[in-house]
């Protein structure tokens, strides 16, 4: 935990990790609180019927015991994998702290992953035990001759053979404590990279992960926790956006969290939820937001009445923090970082003033450069990879069954993330795209993110992203997708407004000399742009008929400084 301090300077001059040598996970979150406090809340469950069931610390103590217990009886037990398949719902939780307690390690998986992700996954891990529901098992099932690993199967609700009813086992299951002592270094959570370059990669972290993000935790939620703070995030809890930015980390403050359903994210859903269950602190991925902006919704009018909005995965933009700020009445503070590395890098109002598009900076306890290729750190101002010094309790351990990517991840001590980025003298970071993003135009890097910013702030823009584009003078070209506001009508004219718009408020080599507009966005699922989809289509057979992209386009200029290339109005 942070230490007291008025500025972040005097915080990071007293900080000092205090990580014990043996830890577990489930101790920390849960028995420790109901020990202390059994009938402190800890989880609110909306159930899709919209009833609302709450949780505190000593049932769910409870049941986790038991769960561990039957998973032991299955045949579960140190360092197996234990696949976890489930939403925001209390199963899920219960199954993380059962594995946790086991010596096991969870492998949370995302309800909308189809089948090639999912027998990827499965397959990789070698994940012997699968909690899951009806919906999770029909896609499993099928997949089944192909895992052989995969001994057990548990369902939250009754289902056909191969699964078990997980509930009525549970009535069946002793209560005793089955909890094994596991040192912070031990192995408990594998948790996959989302896939936006090539195939995922198991990014394995140990117990001490829990307690190395709890600094980046407390800084954009405004020195968190706060008396009646109450944490919801839509981001799934098979990410580590949703798991370690919110779920275990509240639990370890004894925060309640509250969890919903929602198959996908609704703008006025949202809202209503957050009024109806009195959210007070928010984890949105600034594709929310910008959702929530484009919806032209009213929290507070409607109930809504948040302290702190936390916002990291991709750059929030300028734009959109001022809009969420004023629609909200909070501040809204970034943070970064990555599966391998997380919340390395944050903002908060209460110790520091932000500075426009940066995203914040070093959290304490964490050392954070921006390195060239060798792997040393630059001076402030110029452009390099974002690194992570290691030793850190926020590093994973490796990738799964991976030596040579784990060695590759590493230049010496500094972990490099693969994002660009640049520091100020004062130490504010700012990100400005991935390294395979990077765009190389006339002898010129650019970064997209940058670009990106600069077209959200165009009234007619929603959605955007920036990518390079083969070009026979130039190397590359940059190139612009843009998705209009509602009601907005694609045209030259339009394209040539928002080229004009950038190259007067960046630079004239940065401007996008190709405009795109489209209906949406290819995206992750963690709503991330795949820069590298759009990429893809500029490479295909030109020979290719359009719609095979999905791109009903046509030319309707030139590319050059003074007339617009503007490609059509068809999904991409």
């Amino acid at each position: 935990m942070l230490p007291e301090g008025r500025t972040l300077d005097e915080i990071t001059a007293r900080f000092r990790w205090a990580i014990p040598e043996r830890f577990n996970i489930a101790r920390g979150c849960i028995d420790r609180h109901a020990e202390t406090r059994p009938e402190a809340v800890a989880l609110i469950e909306e159930l899709a019927d919209g009833t609302v069931r709450t949780w505190r610390f000593a049932e769910l103590g409870r049941l986790s015991l038991r769960l561990a217990n039957l998973l032991a009886e299955g045949g579960i037990g140190r360092g197996d994998r234990l696949a976890i398949l489930l939403g925001q719902r209390v199963e899920t939780l219960l199954a993380h702290l059962a594995a946790y307690r086991l010596g096991a390690i969870a492998v949370p998986l995302f309800t909308l992953f189809g089948p090639d992700a999912l027998r990827f996954r499965l397959a990789d891990s070698g994940a012997a035990g699968l909690v899951t529901d009806a919906t999770g098992l029909e896609k499993v099932r099928p997949l089944l001759a192909e895992l052989p690993a995969l001994r057990r199967i548990w369902t939250v609700e009754p289902a056909a053979a191969p699964a078990e009813d997980l509930w009525a086992a549970l009535d069946r299951a002793a209560e005793t404590d089955p909890t094994i002592d596991t040192g912070a270094e031990d192995p408990a959570l594998l948790i996959y990279t989302s896939g936006t370059t090539g195939q995922p990669k198991g990014a394995l972290h140990a117990h001490r992960v829990l307690l190395g993000h709890l600094p980046g935790v407390q800084l954009p939620h405004e020195l968190f926790p706060q008396p009646g703070d109450r944490f919801w995030t839509p981001a799934d809890w098979a990410w580590i956006g949703g798991l370690l930015d919110v779920l275990l980390p509240s639990l370890w403050f004894g925060v309640p969290v509250v969890a919903g359903r929602a198959a996908k994210f609704d703008p006025e859903a949202a809202v209503a939820f957050m009024a109806r269950h009195g959210v007070r602190n928010l984890f949105a991925p600034p594709t929310a937001l910008r959702l929530l902006r484009r919806a032209g919704v009213r929290p507070r009018e409607q109930g809504v009445a948040l302290r702190s909005i936390g916002t990291g995965g991709e750059r929030l933009g300028e734009e959109t923090r001022l809009w969420a700020e004023a629609a909200f009445g909070c501040p809204v503070d970034e943070f970064y970082g990555q599966t391998e590395a997380n919340l390395v890098v944050a903002s908060c109002r209460a110790l520091f003033p932000p500075r426009p598009g940066a995203m914040g900076r070093a959290v304490p306890g964490h050392g954070v450069a921006v390195l060239d290729g060798e792997g040393r750190p630059l001076p402030p101002g110029e452009v390099g990879v974002i690194g992570v010094r290691r030793p850190d309790p926020v590093m994973f351990l490796g990738y799964w069954n991976q030596p040579e990517a784990t060695r590759a991840k590493f230049s010496g001590d500094w972990l490099r993330t693969g994002d660009l980025g640049r520091v100020d003298a004062d130490g504010y970071f700012t990100y400005l795209g991935r390294e395979d993003d990077l765009i190389n135009s006339a002898g010129y890097r650019i970064g997209p993110a940058e670009i990106e910013d600069c077209l959200m702030r165009h009234p007619a823009v929603a959605l955007c992203a920036v990518v390079g584009v083969p070009d026979p003078v130039r190397g590359e070209r940059v190139k612009a997708w843009i998705v209009p506001q509602p009601g907005v009508v694609p045209s030259a004219e339009l394209a040539a407004s928002i080229q004009a718009f950038v190259k007067e408020r960046l630079a004239a080599h940065e401007y996008p000399r190709e405009i795109a507009f489209a209906e949406s966005l290819p995206q992750t699922a963690t709503g991330k742009i795949r820069r590298a989809e759009l990429r893809a289509r500029e490479e295909a057979p030109k020979s290719a008929p359009a719609e095979d992209f999905g791109d009903a386009s046509a030319a309707l200029g030139r590319d050059g400084p003074d007339r617009p290339s503007l490609a059509g109005e068809g999904r991409p």
